[in-house]
């Protein structure tokens, strides 16, 4: 990380830690260029709605995302500027019904459009009370049972954690894909450095960032079909919705066939070039 930027996190964290009250500080070059038909106004709102949607999500001042942090950054806004519009964003939302529907449509979006102008990963950011940058991982092993996502998500938000280390032979589909989204709407990474296989997999397509080591062992198989349903009618309900929820993360749904092709008594083992191929891993790291 360069000087400037380690200068800039400080100073955006002694600004949330103070209440999100400006100290006039400056992130850069006012004068930089801004990307292509971009509105200097409608990018500092975006800006300002991609931290408030993180401080909201995590009930915590110190939150904000890294897109946010590149972005002031990159394109020469002040810390201040972002602080006061969200503080105005914030007071309009309170009292106007319309205001706080308008404020969580342009929320929704607002980190994954920094993400696409700035280059930089969105991926959630926390500062402790002493303007260090957190770096907490919950660590998870075992069976995906019932209950699971709200415990999982209950120590993270305890542990204001910044991602999940997990390591699961599977279990219920539902409370993977619950926990998957909750991670991805809420800007957490996944990492898998021993086994992941059957429903953990789709808790590491979850991940904003999505990293596994070269030992990591991914495997996928059929769904077991719900008795109420024949083998055939539920085979295809089963394909059909693990593609959807793949898509839904950005990953090739080619993952779920190639799991339908596989009996449940059987794993087919994803090797670690073709998950980042598909997108499944995001990057590759040696040891957690």
């Amino acid at each position: 990380m360069s000087t400037r930027s380690s200068a800039l996190l400080v100073l955006l964290s002694a600004l949330l830690a103070g209440g999100c009250a400006g100290t006039g500080g400056r992130s850069g070059d006012t004068d930089a260029a801004l990307p292509a038909g971009a509105d200097r106004d409608e990018l500092l709102t975006s800006i300002a709605a991609c931290h408030l949607r993180r401080v909201l999500q995590n009930e915590d001042r110190g939150a904000t995302d890294a897109v946010v942090i590149a972005a002031i950054e990159q394109y020469g806004f002040e810390v201040e500027e972002m602080v006061e519009r969200a503080n105005a964003i914030t007071v309009a939302a309170a009292g106007d019904a319309a205001a706080r529907a308008s404020l969580r449509r342009l929320a929704g979006n607002a980190c994954e459009r920094l993400a696409a102008l700035t280059g930089a990963a969105p991926g959630l950011v926390r500062f402790d009370r002493s303007g260090n940058i957190g770096n907490t991982w919950v660590v998870v092993n075992g069976e995906i049972y019932e209950g699971f996502a709200d415990e999982v998500i209950d120590t993270l938000r305890r542990e204001k954690a910044v991602g999940l280390l997990i390591s699961s032979p599977g279990g219920s589909l539902y409370e993977a894909r619950r926990l998957g989204r909750y991670l991805r709407q809420n800007g957490l990474r996944v990492g898998v450095q021993d086994v992941c296989t059957s429903a953990c997999v789709d808790v590491l397509a979850g991940g904003i960032e999505r990293y596994v080591t070269r030992g990591a062992k991914l495997g996928i198989h059929q769904s077991k079909v719900p008795k109420h349903l024949s083998s055939h009618e539920g085979g295809q309900l089963s394909v059909v919705a693990a593609a959807l929820y793949l898509r839904e993360m950005g990953i090739d749904d080619t993952v779920a066939l190639a799991a339908a092709s596989v009996p449940n008594d059987s794993m087919y083992w994803i090797s670690v070039g073709e998950a980042l191929e598909t997108g499944l891993a995001t990057k590759l790291v040696d040891a957690f």
